[in-house]
Order: structure tokens, then sequence, then C-alpha cells
């Protein structure tokens, strides 16, 4: 057998339906939502095995896990619990019931990834879900207010285990690897494991699938109206999109600011005649061009600003800021040293001095030669800040993982995605263009011909 492993529901069920995978094992109640939506899908068998899920908490945070132990024990003492199982997992409700919380005081940071229902979900751009039920009858209980940092399920154990959320809520499995990093509250759910595949492929439905009469296929255009509708209108997804675009505008924007700023600094440390401004602007630069911007970004918000309460996106434009940087400042570095030596020592037997030889002489034709090069990266840039989703920012990406994962649809959202991905490149590359123009020699002479 040959083992692959998938982040999220949307991408495994991707991986059957295609043919990449043969068979998938999954948790049982998202199998069963995944079910609801395609009856291509069959189960093998049973559950193969199951765990018991809980909350998990920082090691050094043992007052806030005594005090969820005992709501929880509350909760099913009082019946609540066994409500909330009831209309979350055996009904399919997806409707959140209003939790009152009067003269809520301080905050609860509780993370979550969202994947699909009964237990964490998106809908009409709001979390729902039994988790997220059971985070806010806790928070209301504790007489806070609660907010949920949303971010890929790989990043939750870190998060909690370096202090970024006071807690961790997605069906997630207690097992004794997990409780070397973090605490876990008493069990909450026992959650089965199936293993699942295309009916066609599983010799128990022979005869038994798609019995119906096979209607008409319907015209590649009626799929595509019907694909806008559910993962765009549908719910108000497009508001997600919105959020999403907005978001990955301002980091590629902000980074690429920073990162420009920060690489002439670079650059000037770097070509000075003096060790102590060369040397660490080498290291420097090896360090920042040598590390994968995935890892510099969470090195940078789990390490760095482990014990500050910083704004993700903040921490993402100072990660994507300090890689561009790296390459700018190279980049700048060769710009002015193809510019010949003759040209600055004419401009100080003119009578300019050194810096003013270098704003009016050297700086437009660096400008000039450096803009090709510079908008490259810039692009780069901007499709790389699609990873952003580990430090529970919402962009582009993960608006489509969010769209994905309720409607388990894999070709319109990623195509949409890259259309979208593809058309903020071509605006921003027609600015630099723009920009390329008018900084080339000539070009007013031109304009007034």
């Amino acid at each position: 057998a040959t083992l692959l492993q998938f982040g999220a529901p949307a991408d495994l069920l991707l991986a059957i339906k295609t043919g990449k995978a043969d068979a998938g094992l999954s948790d049982a109640e998202p199998l069963r939502e995944m079910m609801r939506e395609d009856n291509m899908l069959g189960v093998l068998g049973g559950n193969l095995f199951s765990f018991p899920e809980g909350v998990g908490f920082r090691k050094e945070n043992t007052k806030l896990l005594e005090e969820f132990n005992r709501f929880l024990s509350q909760l099913k003492r009082d019946g609540v619990h066994a409500d909330m199982l009831k209309r979350w997992v055996e009904t399919n409700v997806t409707a959140m019931p209003v939790i009152p919380s009067p003269n809520a005081s301080g905050e609860l940071v509780v993370g979550i990834s969202d994947g699909t229902l009964p237990f964490v979900a998106v809908k009409d751009n709001k979390l729902i879900g039994f988790d997220i039920e059971l985070s806010e009858r806790f928070a209301a209980h504790m007489g806070k207010r609660v907010r949920f940092s949303n971010m890929q399920f790989d990043s939750l154990i870190a998060a909690v285990a370096s202090g970024k959320v006071d807690m961790i809520i997605n069906s997630i499995f207690i097992t004794e690897e997990r409780k070397q990093s973090i605490h876990f509250s008493d069990p909450y759910y026992e959650e089965g494991v199936r293993a699942f595949g295309l009916k066609k492929n599983i010799a128990a439905y022979d005869g038994k699938a798609d019995s119906a009469p096979e209607a008409a296929a319907p015209s590649f255009w009626s799929k595509m109206v019907t694909s806008f509708d559910r993962n765009i209108m549908q719910e108000r997804r497009y508001l997600l999109l919105w959020d999403g675009l907005k978001t990955t505008l301002i980091i590629a924007v902000l980074s690429a600011l920073l990162g420009t700023l920060l690489g002439a600094l670079i650059c000037f440390m770097r070509m000075s005649a003096l060790a102590g401004l060369n040397m660490p602007a080498r290291l420097i630069i090896g360090f920042l061009r040598g590390i994968p911007v995935l890892v510099l970004l969470m090195l940078i918000f789990y390490v760095v600003f482990a014990s500050v309460d910083i704004n993700a996106v903040a921490v993402a434009t100072i990660a994507f800021g300090l890689n561009f940087a790296g390459y700018t400042a190279e980049i700048f570095r060769s710009g002015v040293e193809g510019i010949d030596r003759g040209q600055s020592e004419a401009g100080i037997a003119m009578g300019f001095g050194k810096l003013a030889t270098f704003i009016h002489i050297i700086l437009p034709q660096t400008v000039q030669r450096v803009l090709p090069v510079y908008r490259g990266e810039f692009i780069s840039l901007v499709k790389m800040t699609s990873i952003v989703g580990y430090i529970a920012v919402q962009d582009l990406a993960k608006a489509s993982d969010i769209i994905r994962s309720r409607t388990f649809d894999a070709f319109f959202p990623l195509v949409l995605i890259a259309l979208l991905y593809f058309l903020i490149a071509w605006v921003l590359m027609l600015a630099l263009e723009y920009v390329e123009r008018i900084t080339t020699p000539g070009h007013k002479r031109g304009v007034r011909s």
C-alpha cells in the first residue's frame, strides 16, 4: 500500500474522485457529510478504529483546563451535551443557538480549523458547528467573549503550545504523542474512522449503486452556472472571496514596500567598505534567501512573537517583507554595480556631492535596470502569500479552502482562485510596467513629439 496524506477532507475527496487514490480514511462524521453531498461515494464496512476527542490546552494553563473539565461535566449532567450531539450529529441541524453572555469581559481565544460539519464549518461567513457552540458556551460560562483563530490543522498544537491561543478544539484525537506537547481535557466525543471510496470500485455496491435511470448529462455551461451558484452565491460565499482578496492585496503591497526599504538598507550595508556593515549584510542576505518562506513565517509567528499579542496580518507582512528584502538587496546591488564608475567620478567632478551624484545620476539608471527583475520578484511575492492560512490569516487561498470544505467541489473553486491570482498579478504587472516606461530616458520627449 502507498499512503498519501492530505490536509483537508476536500483534498482527500478530490484525490478519490480523480483516481489519485483508490480508497481513503476519514473521520466518520465528516465522511457522512461528504456522502450527503456526493452519492458516488460508498463506505467499506464499519469503523476501523476510534479515538476520544478533547480540547487542547497549554501545559502551563492547568487552571483553564480544570475549569473546562468542570464545565463539561456540568454540561453532561444537565443534558445540554446530549442535546448538542442530537442536533449537530444525529439530525444535521446547522442553526447556531443564541448563547447569552451578559457582562462579558475579557477574551477567550480559541484555535480552530474549519473542515466540515458537524463540528466546524463556515456558513453565511460565520463559524458554526458542535465545536463552535461548545466553545461559545464555555466562554459564556467564563464570562468572556470568544474569538476564534481559524488556521491550518497542522498549526493548532503549535498555536496553543506557544500561547497564541488559549485552547484548541477541532475534533482532535487524544493521543499519547500529542500529550507530550499539550494537555487534553476530558473527552467530549468518541470519533470513529472509516474507509471509503467510489461505489463503482467497491464490490459490496455491485448492482446496487446508481440504480436509478441516468438523466441526460448537463451541458458544460449548465454545470458552470450550477457551480457558480453553489460556490459563490449560496450562503453569500462571494463575501469570503472579497475579504480574502483584500487581505491578499494588503499583505502583498505592504510586504513589497517593507521589503523594498529593508532591501535598500541591506544593499547599502552590503556595498559598504566597512567590515562591520558588510559582513552582517552578507549573513542577513544568506539567511533570508536560504530559509523557505513558510518556515520563516512560522518562526516569526510562533517563536519571535510567541508571547506578543500581534495581528497575524502584521506578522505575515513582516515575514514576507523580510524574505523580499533578501532578494531586492541583491537586485539593487547588481543594478548599482552595473553603472560605470566613471559616471560617479564625472558627477563629482561637475561639483555634485556623493549623495547628490547618487540621487541624480546613479539612482535613475539603477531603477531602470532593476525594474524588470524587481517586477518578477514582486509577482512571486503575491503568489507566495497563499500560505498565510498557516497562521490564521484568511486570504484568497484560505477562502477557497473554506468553500471547498462546504461544497466539496474541487474544480470550480480552484480554477476561480487561480484566475483571481492571475488578475492580481496582471494588474500589478501593468502598474510596474507603467513605472518602467516613465523612468525610461526620453519618455517625456516622446510624449511631447
